[in-house]
């Protein structure tokens, strides 16, 4: 037991509390009753990227250790959105966009949980059959004092910025989640804090074992200082291409390496201790983004493709060349090139298209575009360069 605990502690950022998660790992063994752990997703996109995969490899951890993972779909709350961490008012989803980003994100789940050890469960099942009468009682639980101690809604508020009362619902109904299903642990990464712990108070007035919450490290997105995010468009997938993902973690800045060996690349003591090591020692930085960017791609993919990806970005990067595989798009004649980029998603809006332009960090077979009214008028094949990593071939339609 000491060396299990030991193995569930491990990477967690604050536990409520320690004790008491030894204390229901010591009632499971006696018991034969495997522990429920709870965890939220949020299925505002249909990628999982590196950050969310840092609670579920601790999910896995206690599913290695006999444990069941009660994964819960918030289609009840995603109508009222997630005010965690906002500066202002989250933008709910449909039922419908839930559902179409589950089918995508159930397999992608598999790649890092137990199917078996696994229960996924959709909160609307048991919100929406409350009713009035149901909601009232639930709502009288909790104060709005309470809800009010969130730093997210008190800076909001000093700022003059507006409070909804449906997103004061959130943390309730969220919480009430936990009291559903029972829940012994529930993980999450530490900005959920305060939605976790009411969880866990809302189990005690409906007369529930109060669940152990463990929050796990927030994992930096690509450019460092917001954490890793769809809504920030800073994220790597753990579907994403081998080489794409390769070329992200490259472009990390020098800070996060620890960080991506400890919660991306699982790297353990012994590895952490070695890179701070070198580190220190003023080795080369980039020799050990590569390293590590070779660690996650093996971890989702295999040696052979980090391998693969490794080459490939030497080769476009290092020595200025272009891979050998890209999409290929037929164009017509005289098409304006913004319209190529934007039209095959190699850029959001013709508004950032233009600016990447501008920037200098479009080309054509080698070529930078200056005119950001560039019309294509191609004799032959041609490959389109947009920004470090973006390479299409033209074909003249």
């Amino acid at each position: 037991m000491p060396d299990t605990l030991a193995k569930l502690m491990r990477g967690v950022q604050e536990c409520l509390t320690e004790e008491e998660l030894k204390a229901k790992l010591e009632d499971s063994r006696k018991d034969h009753r495997p522990l429920r752990v709870k965890l939220g997703i949020d299925a505002t996109g249909p990628d999982i990227h590196l950050g969310f995969a840092v609670p579920l490899r601790k999910l896995r951890d206690f599913q290695d250790a006999g444990h069941t993972a009660v994964l819960i779909v918030g289609d009840f709350t995603a109508m009222i959105g997630d005010p965690s961490g906002r500066s202002k008012t989250r933008l709910p989803l449909s039922r419908e966009e839930v559902e179409r980003n589950m089918t995508r994100y159930e397999r992608q789940l598999f790649r890092i949980l137990d199917r078996k050890r696994t229960e996924v469960r959709f909160n609307s099942e048991w919100s929406e059959p409350l009713g009035t009468q149901g909601v009232l009682k639930l709502l009288g639980k909790y104060t709005v004092s309470q809800i009010l101690q969130r730093e997210d809604f008190s800076r909001r508020l000093a700022e003059g910025n507006p409070v909804f009362l449906h997103e004061l619902l959130y943390p309730i109904f969220q919480a009430y989640d936990s009291v559903a299903v029972k829940a012994d642990v529930e993980l999450g990464g530490y900005d959920q804090r305060l939605n976790l712990i009411v969880g866990r108070e809302l189990q005690r007035e409906f007369g529930q074992p109060a669940q152990v919450i463990m929050m796990m490290p927030l994992l930096e997105g690509l450019s460092g200082g917001a954490k890793m995010s769809k809504s920030y468009d800073n994220y790597v997938g753990i579907e994403e291409e081998p080489r794409e993902m390769f070329g992200k973690l490259m472009s990390i800045p020098d800070t996060l390496l620890e960080q991506y060996f400890e919660l991306a690349g699982l790297a353990d003591e012994a590895k952490l201790a070695e890179v701070r090591e070198r580190l220190a020692s003023g080795e080369n930085p980039r020799d050990l983004k590569a390293e590590m960017a070779r660690m996650v791609v093996t971890l989702y993919h295999s040696k052979d493709a980090a391998r693969d990806a490794e080459a490939e970005f030497a080769k476009v990067f290092a020595q200025g060349g272009v891979p050998d595989e890209m999409p290929e798009i037929v164009v017509d004649p005289g098409i304006k090139l913004v319209e190529v980029i934007c039209r095959n998603g190699l850029a959001p809006s013709k508004a950032e298209a233009k600016r990447l332009i501008k920037q200098g960090a479009v080309s054509v077979d080698g070529e930078r575009v200056a005119d950001i009214d560039q019309a294509l008028s191609l004799n032959s094949t041609v490959v389109l360069r947009v920004g470090k990593r973006r390479f299409v071939r033209l074909i003249p339609g």
